[in-house]
């Protein structure tokens, strides 16, 4: 294996390890515990596990089949982290971003087939206003999707001030 994959696959380990030791300490101290708060009127801990997708989108403990909708989602959200992998070779900022992406996506994944549900515990709001609880491995996508675009945005210009040769 190339240097250079390994070090992608051990970033995604360490983000699906992050992820995972944290989830499990959420359910121990926080299972049957009102919300603890950290910061008061701004951020708690609370323990939800959420059925659906990103900010509870299709939440809905009655239906069986989006656990295999989501499981198929990620399975082609890492091919296509993987097929984007050989096409950043250079890119730094981007082959970085991959590697949070896929860890948070399979982070989220595990949880999916252990529980059938994802475990959420960081919960922000203000005043009445409650961002949807999420977890680490929602971190590691949200960034990793953010450096991605980003590194990419930046790569185009490049190419097209250089006059399209590729970097």
């Amino acid at each position: 294996m190339r240097p250079r994959y390994f070090l992608f696959f051990l970033i995604s380990a360490l983000v699906i390890g992050l992820d995972f030791s944290t989830k499990q300490l959420a359910l121990s101290s926080l299972a049957g515990v009102q919300p603890v708060a950290v910061i008061p009127g701004c951020f708690n801990l609370v323990l939800v596990f959420n059925r659906g997708a990103a900010f509870g989108f299709l939440n809905n403990a009655d239906t069986s089949w989006q656990i295999w909708l989501f499981l198929g989602v990620t399975v082609l959200t890492a091919g296509l982290v993987l097929y984007l992998l050989r096409r950043v070779h250079r890119n730094r900022a981007a082959f970085f971003g991959l590697a949070l992406i896929l860890g948070g996506a399979l982070g989220n994944m595990i949880d999916r087939l252990r529980y059938q549900a994802v475990v959420d515990f960081l919960d922000f709001y203000w005043k009445n206003w409650h961002w949807p609880a999420f977890n680490a491995a929602d971190i590691a996508i949200c960034a990793g999707a953010g450096l991605t675009l980003l590194a990419l945005w930046r790569q185009d210009k490049q190419q097209k001030a250089s006059g399209g040769e590729k970097q």
